[in-house]
């Protein structure tokens, strides 16, 4: 009796190690680095989502020009921080701007897209802060409102910890400017909109715009946040842009960036926050596209 009782324990000691030593499938976000995810598509690194689409990158690992063309902007008061993957670009009141990047100055290259960056921001009670900015050059641009601004309205309660995310597009069909914008706010919270609790914190803020279907989405972390009733922007169509442009990182396109024939607004500010893994796609990117990005993005792939 006592030899069966022992060979029946080893076997089931046996089955223990060999069940602990098999790769468990992780089917939730959180992942740990380096553990194979489940993500839709068959995608194992970010650079392969809609690698075809990728018109602009910024890993911000070694310094801050845009990857693709190696084009290098001037930065005032940047700096590099840890972020999200390797390093992130951290700006204390201070902006990044590039010269033409080819591939985002054509004009209907934009026609539909999709911006993709990981931040790390906090209300300030008095202005709002731009992220990523594509516009004509301060010989041309009088207005604030670009082609793509992507930014928020961190000008709330320091003490808020939702971040109001707001994004403008504008065409420029016979060289004038119509424009559309949405945002996580106005209406009824979890109905219209989703509130987004990320103050200071990293979060994967997409903009996405369909010029087919001429709809405005906002994605936090994955979760469409973008208020329903300013999604359909009826008459934007697909976006036609003027030509040259540049990117403007961190400020928004007004005399204190050096747009001098565009009044800054009291309500504008060179950003105060951190920037990573900044894409940008000439297309609007799918749900299970967004949702692959996002999963491995915040795995460091």
């Amino acid at each position: 009796m006592r030899n069966i009782y022992v060979k029946v324990l080893g076997a089931l000691l046996t089955g223990s190690v060999m069940t602990l030593s098999c790769t468990k499938v992780n089917r939730s976000d959180d992942f740990p680095k380096g553990d194979p995810p489940p993500v839709p598509g068959g995608y194992t690194n970010s650079s392969q989502v809609a690698a075809s689409s990728l018109l602009a990158y910024w890993s911000f690992d070694n310094n801050n020009n845009e990857s693709k063309s190696n084009v290098a902007g001037t930065a005032v008061n940047a700096s590099s921080v840890t972020g999200v993957k390797g390093n992130a670009l951290r700006l204390n009141s201070g902006y990044v701007l590039y010269p033409t990047i080819p591939a985002l100055s054509t004009t209907n290259g934009l026609a539909s897209c999709t911006v993709s960056m990981w931040v790390n921001v906090a209300n300030n009670g008095s202005q709002a802060s731009l992220f990523f900015c594509l516009t004509q050059p301060p010989a041309a641009q009088t207005d604030w409102l670009a082609i793509l601004n992507v930014g928020a309205e961190t000008g709330r309660p320091t003490t808020q910890t939702n971040i109001a995310f707001h994004s403008w597009v504008g065409s420029y069909p016979g060289g004038v400017r119509k424009g559309g914008d949405n945002i996580n706010d106005y209406g009824t919270a979890g109905t219209d909109f989703q509130t987004t609790p990320v103050a200071n914190q990293w979060a994967q803020y997409i903009m996405r715009y369909d010029g087919a279907g001429q709809f405005i989405d906002l994605f936090i972390n994955n979760i469409r946040v973008s208020n329903n009733n300013f999604r359909f922007r009826n008459g934007l169509g697909p976006i036609i842009s003027p030509t040259p442009t540049q990117v403007l990182l961190g400020g928004f396109p007004n005399a204190a960036t050096g747009f001098n024939l565009s009044p800054t607004q009291s309500w504008q500010a060179m950003l105060t926050g951190s920037i990573d893994e900044l894409r940008v796609y000439g297309k609007a990117l799918t749900d299970g596209e967004i949702s692959a990005l996002f999963q491995l993005e915040k795995q460091g792939r």
